[in-house]
């Protein structure tokens, strides 16, 4: 099965992580991480959180409860052993390092991230490709558009819990207008 390291930048926005996590439950690819990944995502979902007016208290409890969410419902995409490689990369942003050796370490074929120019290709190993959210959805989308329509399906029905309802619909025009997840949702909407 392909393996695909998800960087912070593309767990932090909610219905997109859900997307791609969705993804990885209906067995369309190995989603991996890191501590280092998970200990950033708390503190950016907690920072959020703050930002849209929660309590300090309820932020740090949400924030804690979706990373222990992920360890529990992923108990095999934790990726250890990968500080030893941290450092030797020489990336343009020495804090992205762990990313890398964890990918590495993972023999992930891709990382998925915001920040392509973080992981410029000529300092990758050649097995691993740098991939934004959009393109890694449509790559992963195109291989069974009906696998990601179930996704699709299981996030509008958990829809509601700490924002609002959504249709299948919905979740597809929020993919497409704000992730730029254009071809991705063409292809879902195809298998409508």
């Amino acid at each position: 099965m392909f393996t695909a390291l998800l960087d912070t930048s593309v767990l932090w926005p909610s219905l997109q992580r859900d997307f791609l996590l969705s993804l990885a439950i209906e067995g369309m690819y190995r989603a991996v991480w890191s501590d280092a990944i998970l200990d950033e995502l708390e503190r950016t979902e907690h920072a959020k959180l703050i930002s849209r007016g929660a309590d300090d208290t309820t932020a740090s409890e949400r924030s804690h409860r979706l990373v222990e969410t992920m360890r529990t419902a992923f108990d095999d995409a934790l990726v250890e052993g990968w500080e030893a490689l941290e450092g030797s990369f020489g990336l343009p942003d020495p804090d992205d390092e762990h990313v890398l050796a964890a990918a590495v370490i993972a023999d992930a074929g891709a990382i998925v991230t915001s920040n392509l120019r973080h992981f410029p290709a000529a300092l990758l190993p050649g097995t691993i490709e740098p991939l934004s959210p959009a393109e890694f959805a449509l790559n992963t989308v195109a291989l069974s558009p009906t696998s990601a329509r179930r996704a699709i399906s299981q996030i509008a029905a958990r829809s509601g819990r700490h924002g609002p309802e959504l249709s299948e619909g919905d979740v597809l025009t929020v993919l497409a207008d704000r992730y730029a997840m254009h071809e991705a949702v063409e292809l879902v909407r195809s298998a409508l």
